[in-house]
């Protein structure tokens, strides 16, 4: 990581969010469970395919039993998502999932690595947050063991 665990400016661009498929949201949901996962935090940005993602597994995490600790929700641009990723982090679930688009979840993710005790290897991102692009944002080397799914296979850990 750098000086500050901000992107420099002019990196993060927008990119058209992807919503995400029932198939990926069961997929997701079936990944937690294979890890014996019993509690889940769910982060998230705030556009609105991403609240729908979190909807649904919030939706599908109930149905199956688990425990949904807590839901956290991060702007697209902020001073330091300092706010947000303490709490993300303080929920210390079995396992953390994370939606929304690229850059807003990059922002998030390199403030969760820089000031919090938050695992990657213990999260479970949706498949727009598995792209070489969004991975490149926060640098695949920071967050290994990261896992997710889309509708047809498991994402590559990164």
């Amino acid at each position: 990581m750098t000086a500050s665990p901000l992107l420099p400016p002019g990196t993060a661009t927008c990119a058209a969010e992807a919503e995400a498929t029932a198939a990926e949201l069961n997929r997701m949901a079936e990944l937690a469970l294979g890890r014996g996962a019993r509690t889940i935090a769910i982060g998230t940005g705030r556009s609105p395919a991403a609240i729908r993602a979190a909807a649904g597994i919030t939706s599908r995490w109930e149905t199956a039993g688990g425990t949904v600790l807590c839901a956290v929700s991060w702007p697209e641009a902020a001073a330091s998502w300092l706010r947000q990723a303490t709490r993300f982090a303080a929920a210390d679930p079995d396992l953390w999932i994370m939606a929304g688009p690229a850059a807003g979840w990059a922002q998030m993710t390199r403030r969760l690595l820089w000031s919090t005790p938050w695992q990657p290897g213990r999260t479970i991102a949706s498949a727009a947050l598995g792209t070489e692009h969004a991975v490149a944002l926060v640098g695949g080397h920071n967050v290994p063991g990261l896992a997710g799914a889309t509708a047809r296979r498991h994402l590559a850990s990164q």
